[in-house]
Order: structure tokens, then C-alpha cells, then sequence
């Protein structure tokens, strides 16, 4: 499995994540939404930001060792955050998100929305590429 990470010389360099990633592998994975939910399907860190995108990128890496899937392996993840304010959130998010991926910057695009489930900020997805 290779990822080839590319950003444009004419576009911006992102700081976590990058531009175009070309993936090469035999299997791909997808994982669903990960929610700010302990393994009794509880919500974690009512309110906080901070802890629920902590949580989310936790149950994300679970999700892809379960797969056979390592962080390295993500091509793609998509955050979905409620009424997504830029100064506000962006650091808590990037801090959770290193937190998991470490240098490694899968492809990504962040969604502001206006909801989720009651109590839920923040869930991310992801699309995984593995050998064998």
C-alpha cells in the first residue's frame, strides 16, 4: 500500500492535512461516522468539544485496527462539527486529529452543520487503503 501526498506548488500547503493523495492498494476501507461514544454507546463529554473530537478520532483508530487498517493507511477523512466556528474549534480538532494520524495528513474536508444526534459535536468518517 502506498500514499503519495501532493500539494500543488499553485495551491496553498495545509498545515494537517494534504491536498491530493493518490492510493494504491489491494483493499479499500470505509468506516462510518465515529461518535463521541464510549464502548457502552454513551456520549462522552457533554458540551466539550475538546473531549467528544478526543473520543471520535479514539473510536476512529479503533474502527481501522478492527479492519486490519493502520492511521498511515487514510486517505480520506470527512469531520462533521456543529455550528463550526473557525477560531473557535479548528485547534481542538487539529489537536485530537494529530493526536491519532501524528504526521501523517489524510485528504479532508470539514463540514459545519447544524446538527447531529442530541448532545453530539462532532464524527468523522473515513476511507482506508491496505495490502492484502
Amino acid at each position: 500500500m502506498t500514499l503519495e501526498c501532493i500539494n500543488p506548488k499553485d495551491l496553498p500547503t495545509p498545515q494537517t492535512y494534504t491536498q491530493v493523495i493518490v492510493a494504491t492498494g489491494t483493499r479499500m476501507v470505509f468506516v462510518a461516522g465515529q461518535e463521541p461514544e464510549d464502548i457502552h454507546g454513551k456520549l462522552v463529554g457533554q458540551g466539550d468539544l475538546a473531549a467528544q473530537a478526543r473520543q471520535v478520532f479514539a473510536n476512529l483508530g479503533r474502527a481501522l485496527a478492527a479492519a486490519g487498517a493502520e492511521p498511515r493507511h487514510v486517505a480520506r477523512i470527512t469531520i462533521y462539527v456543529v455550528d463550526y466556528r473557525r477560531d473557535e474549534h479548528l485547534s481542538i480538532i487539529e489537536a485530537a486529529r494529530v493526536a491519532l494520524f501524528g504526521d501523517h495528513k489524510p485528504v479532508d474536508t470539514l463540514v459545519g452543520v447544524v446538527a447531529l444526534s442530541p448532545g453530539y459535536l462532532i464524527e468523522v468518517d473515513a476511507i482506508a487503503v491496505v495490502d492484502g
